[in-house]
């Protein structure tokens, strides 16, 4: 009865994982409320419930979240950046090429997801300056920080949960142990060096160019006929209320954009200023919508106007404006919340013009569309509220902004204190899990980072997913949930070889991981993967390895990892793209890992 309610616990949770009614962090605490409520059968108790709070998975990867922040906050990564810039100037191949390289290698040392997040800015202006789309960089951006991430132990927040299980399981299979920092670092190399040559060959040739090259942002987005100009005619109703009162008062989808009068131009906000006749408004709205409004409101539409990238970021009284990219960050506050919900306008003092969604532009409505994560808006607004919003974590500026506010006066020792936390972890002087937590503690006590921004820097919702699904892979193990599944792959495997079992749960945790949570995964086949092996005489250690990096590795769907969505909007992708450009590159890797494990390691 206790395999039927936890394999039951099991169903539910991936398809919530899958479809994600709530965040998938929601979803693994109630994961593991269910399992201590349901004691008599997942035999998980309230101590082991709550034992992925005090996992030393979940610690380290908080540690490294603030090792990583600290980095950030020095903008050496920026740096790294604008020198890159100058090396690659027009070249595609050494914008692939620097692009693949930089983020691989940073990725094995600071967190893969944050280390996409600093450099997608600089990637994006990279293309723009060097006449080549930005789709054809990002979705490289994004495969190379997964594989980057199978350097070391501390890649990923997934090889760190692997080393724990694995860890844990040491008493029943004896070939397991927790990872070193560098003990799969040969196969990550082997997995990253296949990687660059795909990306920069076939890859290169799948990747589409579905942002145009060197188009403005008013073209890139397809405003053309969303744009346009109308003065206030005399007898105009308008004429004598304010702004605010205005669009209060209509039910037509339009937002104003700016407001231009007597040769000067005004920006947000505008909600206090009088309205008078002659005022020039520049307008988003559909031809439709507009031609209603001109009628019902006293308007006379400029002829053979053109509102472009030029005319929007021109000077004015208020300040220069300019037009970015933002994308909606997988923490924020604004994930299925409307802009008009969200209260945007007034309180980011921007206005949002279009939204896309992957390959999918919404200029209608936009008020009223529940936002998702990876949304791209394009936002025109000050450069101070550009600036407020780049240092939001609610999103991510997809072009270069400059902060005053970097410490780089502090990058030798955020460097420094990385490569310690790396050193001491690597020869063995202190665990991986204490040397993090004292390098964060050394971060904030040198001046890296301010105490309240430790806070900022650790991404809840993994830590809270951790906590919540480690006891999953308890309530398998106890209630003889992972033997049962050992028993059935063993039992349909009786004519394969033990590498080709070996390949096979590379296949399956690869295909599992592109649907849910990567972490989720390796929870999940973990236990089963040490138990076939054990059934099969074969090396656990070995088919534990291949769980991890196959849950590090989630190319075919943009749901099926952080940096797939964060790449998803700006680079204009659609679904089938990641299947085009990924699945390959999957079929590869579960290839060329299986073939590494087995060289290495041995079956």
């Amino acid at each position: 009865m206790g395999i039927v309610v936890v394999f039951l616990v099991v169903l539910v949770a991936l398809a919530l994982f899958a479809t994600e009614p709530v965040p998938i962090d929601i979803t693994a605490i109630g994961i593991m409320v269910a399992l201590m409520v349901l004691e008599p059968w997942t035999r998980v108790s309230p101590a082991e419930g709550v034992s992925g709070f005090a996992s030393t998975a979940t610690i380290t990867v908080l540690a490294m979240f603030v090792l990583s922040y600290g980095v950030q906050r020095t903008g050496a990564v920026q740096i790294l950046g604008r020198k890159i810039g100058a090396f690659t100037r027009d070249s595609e191949t050494r914008q692939l090429g620097a692009t693949i390289g930089v983020v691989g290698s940073i990725s094995g040392f600071i967190n893969n997801t944050a280390a996409v997040a600093i450099l997608m800015p600089m990637v994006t202006d990279l293309a723009h300056k060097g006449n080549t789309s930005p789709s054809k960089l990002l979705l490289p951006l994004s495969y190379a920080s997964m594989f980057g991430g199978t350097l070391t132990l501390i890649g990923t927040s997934t090889n760190i949960l692997a080393s724990d299980l694995s860890a844990r399981l040491a008493g029943e299979y004896p070939e397991l142990h927790a990872f070193s920092m560098f003990e799969f670092t040969a196969l990550g190399l082997l997995v990253s060096v296949v990687g660059t040559v795909y990306l920069m060959t076939v890859g290169r040739w799948l990747t589409p160019e579905r942002i145009p090259v060197k188009a403005d942002l008013t073209e890139e987005f397809e405003l053309e006929e969303y744009l346009t100009e109308v003065v206030v005619q005399d007898d105009s109703p308008l004429v004598g209320r304010t702004v605010a009162e205005a669009i209060s008062a209509t039910d037509f989808d339009v937002d104003l954009v700016q407001l231009i009068r007597g040769g000067q131009t005004f920006v947000g906000p505008l909600g206090s200023k009088q309205i008078r006749a002659g005022d020039i408004f520049a307008l988003r709205t559909d031809r439709d919508t507009l031609v209603e409004l001109i009628d019902a409101e006293g308007l006379d539409l400029l002829p053979e106007v053109a509102v472009t990238d030029d005319e929007l970021e021109g000077g004015g009284e208020d300040a220069e404006r300019s037009l970015v990219e933002v994308v909606i960050a997988p923490r924020s506050s604004l994930v299925n919340k409307t802009l008009a919900s969200a209260n945007f306008r007034d309180r980011y003092d921007a206005t949002v013009l279009a939204l896309r969604r992957g390959p999918e532009y919404i200029r209608k409505r936009m008020d009223h569309t529940k936002l998702q994560v990876g949304d791209t808006l394009l936002v025109q607004a000050t450069p101070e509220s550009i600036s407020r919003l780049n240092v939001n974590r609610d999103f991510i500026v997809a072009q270069e902004i400059e902060r005053p506010d970097y410490r780089e006066s502090k990058i030798p020792l955020a460097v420094g204190i990385v490569a310690a936390v790396v050193t001491v972890a690597a020869l063995g002087v202190l665990p991986i899990m204490v040397s993090a937590l004292a390098g964060a503690v050394v971060m904030v006590v040198t001046g890296v980072l301010e105490p309240p921004e430790v806070y900022d820097a650790v991404e809840w919702d993994v830590i809270f997913l951790l906590a919540g699904v480690i006891p999953l892979g308890i309530a398998l193990e106890k209630t003889g949930g992972a033997d049962l599944l050992a028993d059935l792959v063993v039992a349909s495997a009786d004519l394969m070889p033990p590498i080709a079992v070996l390949g096979l749960f590379y296949v399956v945790t690869a295909a599992l991981t592109n649907i849910i949570s990567n972490n989720a995964s390796v929870v999940l086949m973990i236990p089963v993967a040490a138990e076939t092996a054990a059934q099969l005489g074969a090396n656990a250690f070995a088919f534990v390895l291949a769980v991890t990096f196959a849950a590090s590795t989630a190319f075919m769907t943009p749901v099926g990892y952080q940096t797939n969505l964060f790449v998803y909007g700006p680079g204009g992708y659609r679904f089938t793209d990641y299947m085009r450009v990924g699945g390959p590159l999957q079929l590869v890797f579960a290839v060329v890992t299986t073939a590494g494990i087995a060289a290495i390691w041995s079956v």
